[in-house]
C-alpha cells in the first residue's frame, strides 16, 4: 500500500482499517492488470488505466465507489447503494468477498 494512503487510514479506528484493508486485498485478487494507486480528492483510489475504484472509509462504513456495482445491485439487496451508485459496507455487515472480486474485476477491466 503506498505511503499516502497509509498515512490516510491512520485517523480511522483500528475496525475500519482491517475492513479497508480486506477489500484493499480483494481489488488486488481480482484483476492482474498493475494497479496505479492514489489519492485522488483526498479518496484512496486504485486505477487500471483510466478505469477505478475508490474505497472511501467512515468511522461505521466504508464505500465502494465502482461502475460495476449497479450492475449487480440485485445481488447486494441486503447493502445500501447510494444515489449516486457507491456501495455502503457497514461494519456489523458481511463483507461479500467473491461478490466484490467480480464487481472489481468488472471495474477495472
Amino acid at each position: 500500500m503506498n505511503g499516502d494512503i497509509r498515512n490516510y487510514l491512520e485517523k480511522f479506528e483500528e475496525e475500519t482499517k482491517h475492513r479497508f484493508h480486506m477489500l484493499y486485498e480483494l481489488i488486488y485478487e481480482s484483476t492482474s492488470q498493475d494497479i496505479d494507486e492514489k489519492l485522488w480528492a483526498k479518496l484512496p483510489s486504485f486505477y487500471v488505466d483510466k478505469n477505478y475504484v475508490r474505497l472511501i472509509p467512515f468511522k461505521d462504513h466504508i464505500n465502494v465507489n465502482a461502475k460495476a456495482v449497479i450492475s449487480h445491485k440485485d445481488e447486494l439487496s441486503q447493502y445500501k447503494i447510494t444515489p449516486k451508485g457507491m456501495l455502503q459496507i457497514f461494519h456489523n455487515q458481511q463483507v461479500p468477498c467473491e461478490l466484490l472480486k467480480i464487481i472489481f474485476k468488472e471495474s477495472l477491466e
